[in-house]
C-alpha cells in the first residue's frame, strides 16, 4: 500500500538514515521501535508528506487515505468537544451541501434538453449514491462512543475544547483520526496522555481496526497487544521482524549472536587463507593455489557486526533514612477546588517499605492527591507524614518546570549541596549529559534529556519516600528499563502515579484506583487489579446489557427509534441551554431598564440624554430577546410533545 524505497535523510552533514527501504500494507500492525533521536517521528514525517528534505522514494496510491498523530499538537478553539470531534465529519456535510446546491440549482434550470443540464442531474444521482450509505445519525452515535471510550463523559461533550488539559485535547485529535476512519494510521506516542481504561479501550480499537497501522511507543505491553510486526531504527538503518516488540527483542538478540558468530568464523577463515598466502607466496608449485586464495579474499564480503548501543543510564538511588513505621496516613481528607469536589473524606495508610500505585481515569484526583501528601495543596480533614519522613517529588509535567536558561550543570549545582557536589558530572554522567552535553541549555533538551535531568536531581539527596507522577512519560524503553531496576533496588517507600502496566508489573504490590472522589485499595499486582476490573465490566456490561434489551423488547423499539430519540434529547438539551443563556440576558435587560426608569423620575437628574439612548436601545433588546424566547419555547413544547 505504502512503498519507501532507499530513503535517506541527512541532518547537519551526518545521515540520519541511509538508503533504508520497507512497505507499509493494510494487514501491517507495525511498532517503530528504536532509540530516541534515532529518527523514528522523521519517518512518520515522510510518510505524511510533512518532510520533504530527503532521498529516495516515497509511493503512496492515490486514493489512500492517512491518519496522524503527531506528538506535539496544535489545539483551536472556539467549539465544544462534541462539535470539534464531529469535525471528523466535515467531508461528509460539504458533500451533502454540495448536493443541496446542485438541487436547487436543477430546480431554477429550464433548459431540459441541453448537455449541461443531463450532466447536472448525473451528478446528483451520482453524489446522492454516495451519500447514501452515509448517515448523520450513524456518526452522531460513532462520535460519542469514540468519546467515551476515551474517556469523556456525556457532560463533557457539551463544554468547550479551551477548558481541557493538552492531554485531554489530544483524545480529541485522536478522536477524529480514528472517526474519519482512514486506511493507515500512523501515531506518534498515543499513549503519553491516557490512563489505563482509556489504554485498553485502544488497544481494542486498533486490534480490530481494517487498515495498516504504525505506532511509535515507549509502552512495551501496548506494543506487544497490538502488532504484528515491529522495525527497529539502529545506527541509520533498519532490521524488519514480523513479530511483536517481545518477541523481537529475542530475534534481534539471536541475530546480534548469529552475525558474531559468522562474523568470528569469517575472520578465522581470513586469518588461515592470509597464513597460507605468506607461507607459499615465493613456491612456484604453489603460485596457483596462493592467486586463487588471493582472489577469494578480494571478493569476499566481509562480514560486519552492528555496533553495540553501550549509552544506557546507569543509577541508584540513595539508601532511604529511616523513617517511622507511618509514612503517611489521611482520615477523611478531602479536597475541592471551588465548588468542585475531587476528594471526599479519604482513609489512607501507607507503611515503611511500601510500593504502590495510584490509578484511573484522568482528573479524578491521582495527583491532587500526590500534591495534597507534599503539602503543594490545601486541604479539609486530617493528614499526617510520619516521623523523620523525607519525601522526593517528581511532578507529571517536571521537564517542563525546569529553568529554561539555565545549563545541565547548573540546574543540579543549583540544587546540590555538600559532599555531592563534587559529584556531579559523574552523576550526570550516568544519565548520560557527557562531556559538551552538560553546558547545553535546558531550552535546546529533548523531552526525554528534561525528563532523565529531573530524575537526575531526585538522587542529589536521600529521601525516604518517592511520589512520582507518570516519571515514564518520555523515557524510551530502554530508559524505563534503567529506571525500574533502580526503583526495585530502592530501600525506601514508594508511590507512582502511572499508566504504564509493563512499568508497574513486578514494582508494585498494591494498586488504589481513583474514582468517584474515592481511593479504592486492591491488595496485589497491576495485573491483578486488570483483571478484577474487566472481570467488574464485564459483569456490568453483561447485566446493562441484558436490561437494554429487555426493555427494547417491552416498547418494540428499533434502532432507527432509538436513534431518532437520542437525537431529539440532543436537540431538547440544545434548546433547554438557549431558553436558559437567553433568560438571563432578559433578567439583565430588565434590571437595567428598571434603574435607568429610577434615575428618570429623579427631578435631580437633569443630563440624562445618553442614559436615555442606553434606555431605548435595552427596550429594543428585550423586545428582540422575548421574541428568540417565545419561539425557543415552542419549539421545546414541540420536541416535548412528540417524544
Amino acid at each position: 500500500m505504502i512503498s519507501l524505497n532507499n530513503i535517506t535523510v541527512t541532518f547537519s552533514g551526518k545521515d540520519l538514515f541511509k538508503d533504508i527501504s520497507f512497505q507499509i500494507n493494510k494487514e501491517n500492525k507495525i511498532g517503530l521501535v528504536g532509540k530516541n533521536g534515532t529518527g523514528k517521528s522523521t519517518l512518520l514525517k515522510i510518510v505524511t508528506g510533512e518532510l520533504k528534505d530527503f532521498s529516495g522514494s516515497l509511493s503512496i496510491p492515490k486514493e489512500t487515505t492517512i491518519g496522524y498523530l503527531p506528538q506535539y499538537l496544535i489545539y483551536n478553539d472556539g467549539k465544544t468537544i462534541f462539535e470539534e470531534a464531529f469535525t471528523a465529519f466535515d467531508e461528509y456535510k460539504a458533500q451533502s451541501k454540495k448536493l443541496e446546491n446542485y438541487n436547487t440549482e436543477l430546480a431554477e434550470r429550464t433548459d431540459y434538453e441541453s448537455d449541461d443540464y443531463h450532466k447536472l442531474i448525473n451528478k446528483i444521482s451520482e453524489l446522492s449514491y454516495r451519500l447514501s450509505f452515509q448517515n448523520e445519525n450513524h456518526f452522531i452515535a460513532q462520535t460519542e462512543k469514540i468519546l467515551k471510550g476515551l474517556g469523556f463523559a456525556d457532560t463533557d461533550f457539551t463544554r468547550q475544547t479551551s477548558e481541557f488539559s493538552g492531554g485531554w485535547r489530544m483524545r480529541v485529535e485522536i478522536a477524529k483520526i480514528l472517526l474519519r476512519q482512514p486506511d493507515a494510521l500512523l501515531l506518534d506516542e498515543p499513549t503519553n496522555h491516557l490512563d489505563i481504561n482509556s489504554i485498553q479501550w485502544l488497544e481494542s480499537f486498533l486490534k480490530s481496526f481494517n487498515g495498516a497501522v504504525v505506532i511509535i511507543s515507549h509502552d512495551k505491553r501496548f506494543l506487544d497487544n497490538i502488532t504484528n510486526r515491529t522495525i527497529e531504527i539502529i545506527h541509520g538503518g533498519i532490521y524488519d521482524y514480523p513479530v511483536p516488540y517481545s518477541k523481537y527483542k529475542i530475534l534481534s538478540k539471536e541475530r546480534l549472536d548469529q552475525q558474531i558468530a559468522a562474523y568470528e568464523n569469517q575472520q578465522n577463515k581470513i586469518k588461515q587463507t592470509e597464513k597460507f598466502i605468506e607461507r607459499f607466496r615465493a613456491k612456484a608449485t604453489k603460485a596457483s593455489q596462493v592467486q586463487s586464495r588471493i582472489k577469494m579474499l578480494d571478493k569476499m564480503d566481509v562480514i560486519e557486526i552492528d555496533p553495540e548501543d553501550n549509552t544506557s543510564i546507569n543509577f541508584i538511588f540513595p539508601p532511604a533514612p529511616r523513617a517511622g513505621d507511618i509514612v503517611v496516613e489521611t482520615q477523611e481528607l478531602s479536597k475541592s477546588y471551588g465548588d468542585l469536589n475531587v476528594l471526599k473524606k479519604i482513609d489512607f495508610t501507607l507503611e515503611r517499605g511500601e510500593k504502590i500505585a495510584f490509578v484511573g481515569k484522568n482528573g479524578q484526583g491521582k495527583t491532587t492527591f500526590a500534591r495534597v501528601i507534599i503539602k503543594e495543596l490545601n486541604y479539609d480533614g486530617h493528614l499526617k507524614i510520619g516521623h523523620n519522613v523525607t519525601i522526593g517529588y517528581y511532578a507529571q509535567n517536571q521537564d517542563e518546570t525546569l529553568d529554561k536558561e539555565r545549563t545541565v550543570f547548573e540546574t543540579l549545582d543549583d540544587v546540590a549541596t555538600g559532599d555531592v557536589r563534587t559529584q556531579l558530572r559523574k552523576i550526570l554522567g550516568s544519565f548520560l549529559f557527557r562531556n559538551d552535553d552538560i553546558d547545553k541549555k535546558v531550552s535546546v533538551l529533548s523531552g526525554g534529556e528534561r525528563a532523565r535531568l529531573a530524575i537526575a536531581k531526585l538522587i542529589l539527596q536521600p529521601y525516604s519516600l518517592l511520589i512520582l507522577d507518570e516519571p515514564t512519560n518520555h523515557l524510551d524503553i530502554s530508559a524505563k528499563e534503567i529506571l525500574k531496576k533502580a526503583l526495585l533496588k530502592y530501600d525506601g517507600t514508594l508511590i507512582l502515579v502511572s499508566h504504564d502496566r509493563d512499568f508497574l508489573d513486578g514494582l508494585v504490590n498494591t494498586v488504589y484506583e481513583f474514582t468517584e472522589k474515592k481511593a479504592k485499595q486492591f491488595r496485589g499486582s497491576i495485573d491483578y487489579f486488570l483483571e478484577k476490573k474487566k472481570i467488574e465490566y464485564i459483569d456490568d456490561l453483561s447485566i446493562k446489557t441484558e436490561k437494554t434489551e429487555k426493555q427494547e423488547k417491552n416498547t418494540s423499539e428499533n434502532k432507527a427509534d432509538y436513534l431518532k430519540r437520542k437525537e431529539q434529547k440532543r436537540q431538547e438539551s440544545k434548546i433547554q441551554r438557549q431558553i436558559e443563556t437567553i433568560e438571563k440576558d432578559i433578567d439583565n435587560l430588565e434590571n437595567n431598564i428598571a434603574e435607568a426608569e429610577k434615575i428618570f423620575a429623579n427631578p435631580e437628574n437633569t443630563d440624562t440624554s445618553k442614559l436615555f439612548d442606553e434606555y431605548e436601545s435595552n427596550k429594543k433588546s428585550l423586545e428582540t430577546k422575548m421574541k428568540e424566547w417565545e419561539i425557543l419555547l415552542s419549539e421545546l413544547s414541540d420536541i416535548q410533545e412528540n417524544e
